[in-house]
């Protein structure tokens, strides 16, 4: 049986003018692939600043395996900053994530790791290119690439894909899936693209304004979705 990497129980958070998140509870296993969709103000967002404990909720509990201080979460997001000017080549920008170095360059056990993830993620060709003259394709496999060097337990893919053709977001969510399913990595993935969400998630989460629906992907209507962002 999968170990649980996440157990959300009884989540609320609410700001001044609204609640966002209302009794939600949700647990991800090593090895699960979830897809959490919902429209726009639902949440989303709000959900992962309180798994990364950005963000403190008003009500319930979160267990983290192992404990958050020791658990890894990588982190892509849909857009970053990020200018033609900008220096490091794509090679330097991904070793960033490697915390643990007290020298001002990286051990030969750190180059080793840095190679191996730049060779998984299929960024070998264009190490050396900087990061600001990068297509945006290849900008997310770079992301992807410095959130997982330090082998997560909980990737976090937030929108990754929404800025890229059909293409690149098959590109990038491949690699993902080489990761989840040979190395155990777990995958919370948000995004509005159903038809992305059923090639690649085990089970998805549905978010309404303060109700929640959940299960395996291939059990999803996207009437279900239709009756949420008329609701």
């Amino acid at each position: 049986m999968s170990e649980p990497v996440l157990a959300i129980k009884n989540l609320t958070v609410s700001f001044p003018d609204h609640l966002v998140l209302n009794d939600l509870s949700l647990q991800l296993n090593q090895g699960d692939f979830l897809s959490v969709v919902g429209q726009n103000g639902v949440g989303k967002t709000t959900l992962i600043r309180v798994i990364l404990r950005q963000l403190a909720p008003q009500h319930g509990k979160i267990k983290y395996h192992p404990e958050f201080k020791r658990m890894k979460i990588g982190y892509v997001p849909q857009f970053r900053n990020i200018d033609e000017e900008y220096p490091l080549s794509i090679r330097d920008f991904v070793g960033l994530n490697l915390h643990d170095s007290r020298l001002p360059w990286l051990s030969k056990k750190e180059r080793q790791k840095l190679d191996k993830i730049i060779k998984q993620t299929n960024l070998e060709t264009i190490q050396n290119t900087p990061l600001g003259d990068a297509s945006g394709g290849e900008k997310q496999k770079a992301y992807l690439a410095q959130a997982l060097i330090n082998d997560p337990d909980l990737l976090i893919l937030d929108e990754s894909t929404a800025s890229l053709d059909n293409v690149r977001k098959f590109e990038l969510l491949d690699l993902v899936k080489e990761f989840n399913e040979h190395q155990g990595v777990t995958v919370l993935f948000i995004t509005h693209d159903i038809e992305l969400a059923k090639d690649y998630a085990h089970e998805y989460l549905l978010m309404r304004h303060g109700n929640y629906q959940s299960g395996p992907i291939a059990q999803f209507k996207e009437s279900d979705l239709e009756e949420a962002e008329h609701a």
